[in-house]
């Protein structure tokens, strides 16, 4: 019996075909499970478009609280210099007016908060006022469902959530920003 040598062996290999396949698969069924995440960014209802002129009533100043922001990024709150961190319990104040001060709203369906930025605005600037505001109004939220339901407002039913918002509507006018750097 001849010798065999060891090229004469046959070698163990592994077969590379079926990994294209496999792969191939894996990458298929990773594609069609996955979710994308999407940004959301500020969820913010805009009114229906219309080619009709608006109609332009006359706002009792009493019941604006504007907010400037210039290209330095700085506040003027109802045409005094103020802080981001101090935005939101003004903002409370100025929508309940617990104490009927004359100068705040009438009541929190009758105020509006007009934010109005200049084109050089930085954008965190923005959405830190825009939080502020928003926080403003979910606290109020909360504090009424808290002692109108005995529950938070996220945790109240769609009828009992209609209600509070009919008590405390969120309305934030955004006028069209100024540009870079002028102010008013």
């Amino acid at each position: 019996m001849a010798r065999k040598s060891s090229r004469d062996r046959m070698t163990n290999e592994i077969n590379a075909g079926a990994m294209a396949d496999i792969a191939f698969l894996l990458l298929i069924f990773f594609l069609v499970t996955t979710t994308i995440v999407e940004d959301r960014g500020i969820l913010v209802r805009l009114p229906p478009w219309s080619d009709e002129e608006p109609d332009i009533t006359q706002l009792n100043e009493r019941n604006v609280f504007s907010i400037l922001v210039n290209a330095q990024n700085q506040l003027l709150v109802r045409g005094e210099p103020a802080r981001v961190p101090d935005l939101r319990d003004r903002a409370k104040e100025f929508i309940m007016n617990p104490m009927d001060d004359p100068t705040l709203s009438e009541s929190p369906q009758r105020a509006i908060i007009s934010l109005r930025n200049d084109r050089g605005t930085n954008y965190e600037t923005y959405l830190e006022i825009y939080n502020e505001i928003m926080g403003a109004y979910n606290e109020l939220r909360d504090e009424f469902s808290l002692q109108r339901f005995g529950s938070t407002y996220d945790n109240l039913d769609l009828e009992q959530r209609r209600v509070v918002r009919e008590e405390i509507p969120m309305i934030i006018s955004e006028a069209e920003p100024t540009e870079f750097g002028e102010e008013g």
